[in-house]
């Protein structure tokens, strides 16, 4: 029997995709959880915050497409509509672009916080494409957000900088400051697991991101040609041939929306302690 998703989705969700080390996939994972939404119904939108690279455009297929951008938007020289990107095999799914030529300052907290307000009036999901680290950007991006997905390799450099920006999440958001507000409800997603590293231990075991990190893990997702192949030709690797990956990154999309789904995590050879650690049910 299948559940209506559209029914149980949070109107106006501004989920925030970040991390604390750049490299691990984020704008990938921004791709494939937006296109993942939107496959699934809802209707997304997700915004580009690395100003000054501008990376999201490209991964999603549409850097000939841009015209204005979110600085314009922000700064009062085109309207939302003008900026927002409609994807072309998507008709649930948008791309809200950012600027390659301005400062990051150029997001004001006055500014971010107006458009995302429009943009909940119009959207089910807002998924925020952080840039890395912790400067301006990356904190205008996680301010107002409801959710926060932690992007994270299973590597200690990148775990360690993960659980700095969930001390952020927890402290210097919207919602950390607003009295009886409920705080950033944060999951991790791991990239670029493999296996056989893990086995040799030149990887982290997901036990002991997890254990780090101490919040709830949202999937795993398994090193794969795949996810480069996917990026090379602008394509969010769920609307890609099938894959490993992709089917990882669907996955963690019904967890995302509540549903409760089997952590598969391919190529792990103890399985018996995984379903006691994770404790779900197909």
């Amino acid at each position: 029997m299948t559940t209506d998703l559209k029914e149980k989705a949070p109107l106006g969700r501004v989920i925030v995709i970040t991390s604390g080390k750049g490299g691990v996939g984020k704008t990938t994972s921004s791709a494939a959880i937006s296109a993942g939404l939107a496959k699934q119904g809802f209707k997304t939108v997700v915004i580009d915050f690395d100003v000054g690279l501008r990376n999201l455009d490209m991964t999603m297929g549409c850097e000939r497409r841009v015209v204005f951008d979110f600085i314009n938007v922000i700064q009062g020289d085109a309207r939302l509509k003008q900026a927002l990107i409609r994807d072309k095999r998507l008709d649930t799914l948008s791309i809200l672009p950012t600027s390659q030529t301005r400062d990051k300052n150029a997001l004001t907290k006055e500014g971010v916080e107006k458009v995302l307000d429009e943009l909940k009036q119009e959207f089910d999901y807002i998924i925020c494409d952080s840039p890395a680290g912790i400067e301006h950007g990356a904190q205008m991006a996680m301010h107002f957000a409801d959710e926060a997905v932690v992007v994270t390799n299973p590597e200690v450099s990148s775990v360690r900088d993960s659980d700095r920006v969930l001390g952020l999440l927890s402290s210097q958001t919207k919602r950390a400051e607003t009295k009886d507000s409920e705080p950033v409800k944060a999951q991790v997603l791991i990239t670029r697991h493999d296996p056989v590293r893990v086995e040799s231990g030149e990887m982290m075991t997901v036990e002991d991101v997890l254990e780090i990190l101490a919040v709830p893990l949202l999937g795993v997702i398994p090193e794969s040609q795949a996810i480069l192949k996917a990026s090379n030709t602008g394509t969010p690797v769920v609307l890609d041939q099938p894959s490993v990956a992709g089917r990882a990154y669907e996955d963690a999309v019904s967890r995302l929306v509540g549903n409760d789904v089997e952590m598969r995590i391919e190529g792990e050879r103890r399985p018996g302690l995984l379903h006691r650690i994770f404790g779900r049910a197909s």
